[in-house]
């Protein structure tokens, strides 16, 4: 048995630290890690319609949508205690108003007046809308892998949830059309606005959470109304849409945007349909069918591959 001496020791830590620290292993695993967390949040969205259908007071869908988006955005601000500055205020006003304000009223129209599968397929476009208004916001041209892997999401989709007997509302169809195109916007301007500087996610997310509620608050008490009693299980059901699926999972998504190419995070939003389906099979006693079963393979599929090298800029 021979002992190696202190320098050929020495060489090969060197060598093991080199190997440990290969150039771009360290940033690829921390974009992992960000598309991860990024992921809870539209992963979070699938279970609203659990959430709705089994906890919620019927027919108000606009109620629902101020309930989660105005208290959250206030508590968030309580807790922040930071308001805009400058051009935030109409910068928080405008995402405040795309992602939330009329997004959330065009999504449960959208839902009330389609199948749960057609609604979830039409969002599904949203990876190739994104792309679309990269090029001309980001100056960022998309790469054939990314139309590929958004093309193969929309098929996953369409197998994982839509039926045969599914009916088609043509306004069903715009209304989901226009509230994915909204937050395909919403992804792309958060990128190019990025986040003021010494302000955390917590409070861009309240800002534009509160601007949102506001414009909701009137038009679902006018519209709507309070019902004339809420139960335990009612509270139970605000309370989670608006901390769990609202709050923490609209912060988590906001650090995605910050953090990865607006490609990349759009591709997490079919992992929102994914959910809904494995909610309906524990949860209310759905089965999945051979093609199902494809479909969500396609859909996980689509996803890691969106997750691949960014899109080029465009000279």
């Amino acid at each position: 048995m021979s002992i190696s001496s202190p320098q050929a020791q020495a060489d090969t830590a060197a060598h093991e630290t080199r190997s440990a620290h290969r150039p771009g292993q360290a940033p690829r695993n921390r974009a992992l890690a960000a598309a991860a967390l990024a992921a809870i949040g539209p992963a979070t969205w699938g279970t609203t319609y659990v959430t709705t259908t089994e906890l919620l007071p019927p027919d108000r869908p606009l109620l629902a949508a101020a309930l989660r988006a105005l208290p959250a955005g206030l508590i968030l601000l309580a807790l922040t205690r930071r308001l805009p500055s400058g051009d935030w205020w109409w910068k928080a006003g405008v995402l405040g108003l795309l992602n939330f304000g009329a997004f959330f009223p065009l999504l449960f129209f959208g839902a009330y007046h389609l199948p749960g599968g057609v609604a979830s397929t039409v969002s599904a476009v949203m990876p190739l809308v994104v792309a679309g208004f990269g090029i001309g916001v980001l100056k960022v041209r998309p790469t054939r892998r990314t139309l590929i892997a958004g093309l193969v999401g929309v098929v996953g989709v369409g197998l994982l949830v839509l039926r045969g007997s599914a009916s088609v509302d043509p306004v069903g169809i715009a209304a989901m059309l226009v509230a994915t195109t909204l937050m395909a916007l919403a992804v792309v301007l958060s990128k190019r606005w990025g986040r003021p500087e010494g302000v955390s996610l917590l409070a861009l997310t309240g800002w534009q959470l509160t601007a949102g509620g506001i414009v909701l608050a009137p038009i679902a008490l006018s519209f709507e109304g309070l019902p004339g009693h809420l139960t335990g299980a009612n509270l139970a059901g605000y309370a989670y849409l608006g901390i769990i699926g609202t709050a923490i999972a609209y912060a988590l998504w906001f650090r995605g945007i910050e953090r990865l190419p607006a490609s990349s995070v759009s591709f997490l939003g079919l992992t929102n349909p994914v959910v809904a389906t494995l909610a309906g099979l524990l949860l209310l006693g759905q089965t999945l069918t051979l093609w199902q079963v494809g479909g969500l393979l396609l859909v996980v599929a689509s996803v890691l591959v969106g997750q691949g090298r960014p899109a080029r800029r465009r000279p």
